[in-house]
């Protein structure tokens, strides 16, 4: 189930674009034109709305909403005769979208209420597909980039679980939630170190793979899917620690009349996880001005230590506004 913050932010998102000023009269009329809504949904937002702990949220979404409506950008007035939500399912195809809502099946809009993060794909697919859906192996990645760090460590932990195998490579799923839930208060004594150097090799590794396979020729299409521009403009709509967020998103085509790529850097970072940061610098066409965009990745375990493989969570270092290709409404 959805939770309970990103239901609401979203819903209320689009019961904003109806035009009514009034939350609870559009709650309690379940309007028509919000479509992909079940009984057990409008019970669960009126019973959310009851517990008053999401007021915050319901108001920053109907304002969004409001302002969406009205926006010259946007819709410009004409109320919506379709609104669709996806309900937080995963798109079935190669999208670069991250679509919550769908306006009279033209409107797409990602819904991020004080969100950095832009993705969190697996490190493989991250670093080795560049985020597209090529097939990449999916196996442990602290396994397979710094195989003998990785066994280091696990070695400093395996003491605490009689039953789990001598190689970190032949740990399955029970033996992972033995490991994680041995694991949730901290590190054993002596296993400090041996995660700094795992956070270290995995760090440089990392950054030394994803940077063979990024090149001149596609340095846009990566730099294009690490901030989510798609082939088509869509919106963000949320808020965050500045107060509302109200962008529209250009397609490549659009990217490319303003700005001009000059190098994408992929560098390692000291952090508490193994970390890669990335920097864009670009130009901007009309004035000649460079500027840069700055993010970075985060490569930790999902799950608790050891409990799954690991992940790579993508942040936004620079704020929304100052992106390349976002334009406030």
């Amino acid at each position: 189930m959805l939770a309970a913050r990103t239901f609401v932010t979203e819903i209320a998102t689009a019961l904003g674009m109806l035009g009514d000023t009034d939350l609870e009269a559009v709650l309690a009329r379940q309007p028509s034109e919000m479509a992909n809504l079940t009984d057990a949904d409008w019970e669960r937002l009126r019973d959310l709305r009851k517990q008053g702990l999401h007021d915050s949220d319901f108001a920053a979404g109907f304002a969004n909403g409001l302002a969406f409506l009205a926006a010259a950008d946007a819709l410009n007035g004409p109320r919506p005769r379709i609104i669709e939500w996806t309900g937080g399912r995963r798109s079935p195809g190669d999208e670069v979208v991250p679509a919550d809502l769908r306006v009279d099946h033209v409107y797409l809009i990602s819904c991020k209420y004080l969100s950095k993060i832009l993705h969190n794909p697996s490190p493989a697919r991250l670093v080795e597909g560049l985020l597209t859906n090529e097939t990449v192996d999916l196996g442990d990645w602290y396994h397979r980039i710094a195989p003998q760090e990785y066994q280091a460590l696990y070695e400093a932990c395996v003491p605490l679980v009689a039953r789990n195998p001598p190689m970190a490579a032949d740990l399955r799923k029970p033996d992972r939630d033995r490991l994680a839930k041995q694991l949730a208060s901290g590190w054993p004594s002596g296993a400090e170190a041996a995660y700094a150097s795992l956070c270290r090799v995995v760090s440089e590794a990392t950054a030394a793979a994803w940077r063979r396979q990024v090149t001149k020729k596609n340095q846009g299409a990566v730099l294009w899917r690490l901030l989510r521009i798609g082939s088509a403009p869509y919106f963000i709509l949320g808020t965050s620690r500045q107060g509302s967020m109200r962008l529209r998103i250009d397609s490549p085509w659009d990217w490319r009349q303003v700005f001009r790529l000059r190098s994408l850097e992929l560098t390692s970072q000291p952090g508490g996880q193994p970390r890669v940061g990335w920097i864009a610098r670009y130009l901007v066409r009309e004035t000649a001005e460079e500027r840069a965009v700055r993010g970075h990745v985060e490569i930790r375990w999902s799950h608790g230590r050891f409990g799954q493989h690991p992940e790579a969570k993508v942040y936004l270092d620079s704020p929304h506004h100052e992106v390349p290709g976002y334009h406030p409404l």
